[in-house]
């Protein structure tokens, strides 16, 4: 049997990962991440969950195993994150944060500690140095790995893959582990239960400015671009217009030289919606993408259902052309593409293809700034209150 090392983060998922390696006669021990400074922030769990770990260790009657990878987290993760939001992009550390530190630092700690394998709580499978989605559909997070080598995949094993959320639910009580019932968490680690735009403000001040409309009428004042999400419906403080249509306002572009939002409303405006992306650094996890040209499916965030799309590759940029008009992308952001059950790799979103009405609309600066089109953001992404809170488990 093999020697195992776990991600223990004190969730069920990886608890149960564990139990199961046990069962199966592996030599099991844990590891937990520290990634963030606990006295950065009264909002960090870290010491609670590392307190849960224990726990469960203590149950199954393995060692456990702290390691601190918070200097690795904020130049290879939280660096990156700061500075795409300076740069009116929408970031998701994430996926950074499993290719660089989960499958990174922590992968090569865990060899120092002997381990043959690495496992986490991750919901995903893999077949070989196939990366595939995992059976629980709602909670399948190959999304979120899609950036992994062949080389990390060869030594990645993911328990609880082939398991709906339900089923390991059941056997954490059987197995009578302390976390059974706990609550997922979801979103972005480091910024807890408190508003995006309050933890984006202690770290990126930001410079207000006005809210406008398509047509270039200001209707309302923003607390600096950096706090909004492109598609982005609530807390942005627009109240009734006198004659105004009764819709709701979303986020409908950034103009970073005149440091203006451009909001449009209804959430079926053509400004919100795409007919493809332009995306970089594409990453495949089978060393080269299946052919210069192909069809496919494709995710722009990870709980949106798959889409279908055609691919062309050309010098290191993907030109994506989707089926039908979609919400939901965002420079910053990753495409990532599916055969099937595979997951083939991912690109970074760098720019959009508009709807015509949208090309006319928010994508238009107002008169007195043309000069600042270049400048100008015009994207659309998930109409969610942060940037990158997906409601992506992190367990």
């Amino acid at each position: 049997m093999a020697r195992v090392v776990v991600a223990l983060s004190g969730g069920v998922d990886s608890a149960v990962a564990a139990a199961l390696l046990q069962d199966a006669g592996h030599h099991v021990e844990a590891l937990f991440m520290a990634n963030w400074a606990e006295d950065d922030d009264g909002y960090c769990t870290s010491a609670a969950d590392f307190q849960d770990a224990s726990r469960v260790c203590e149950e199954l009657g393995i060692p456990l195993h702290k390691a601190s990878f918070a200097r690795e987290y904020r130049e290879r993760v939280f660096a990156r994150f700061l500075a795409e939001l300076e740069a009116g992009r929408t970031p998701n550390p994430d996926v950074l944060c499993n290719r660089e530190v989960k499958f990174g630092v922590a992968l090569d700690y865990a060899g120092r500690l002997g381990a043959e394998r690495f496992a986490t709580g991750h919901y995903a499978r893999k077949d070989g140095r196939r990366l595939l989605r995992g059976v629980d559909r709602a909670k399948d997070q190959s999304y979120f790995l899609h950036a992994l080598d062949a080389g990390q995949l060869a030594s990645a094993e993911f328990p609880v893959g082939g398991l709906r959320k339900a089923e390991v639910r059941r056997i954490a009580r059987e197995r009578g582990l302390p976390v059974a019932d706990k609550r997922d968490s979801t979103g972005i680690c480091f910024i807890g239960e408190r508003p995006f735009g309050d933890f984006v403000g202690r770290w990126l001040p930001g410079r207000p400015g006005a809210i406008e409309t398509p047509d270039g009428a200001v209707i309302g004042r923003h607390r600096g671009l950096e706090r909004y999400t492109l598609g982005q419906r609530s807390g942005l403080g627009i109240g009734g217009r006198r004659g105004a249509v009764e819709a709701p306002w979303f986020v409908a572009g950034k103009d970073l030289a005149r440091n203006v939002l451009i909001v449009v409303q209804g959430a079926e405006h053509p400004a919100l919606l795409s007919m493809g992306v332009r995306a970089a650094a594409p990453h495949w996890i089978a060393g080269a993408p299946p052919a210069a040209d192909f069809c496919c499916t494709m995710k722009l965030r990870y709980r949106q259902p798959d889409a279908a799309c055609r691919v062309t590759h050309s010098d290191g940029v993907l030109d994506v052309r989707f089926d039908a008009p979609l919400a939901g992308a965002a420079p910053g952001q990753y495409v990532v593409f599916y055969d099937g059950e595979e997951c083939l790799g991912g690109a970074a979103i760098m720019t959009l293809h508009p709807l015509e009405d949208a090309c006319r609309t928010a994508s238009r600066p107002a008169a007195s700034s043309r000069r600042a089109a270049a400048a100008t953001s015009t994207s659309r992404s998930t109409r969610s209150a942060s940037p990158t809170s997906d409601g992506s488990p992190t367990r």
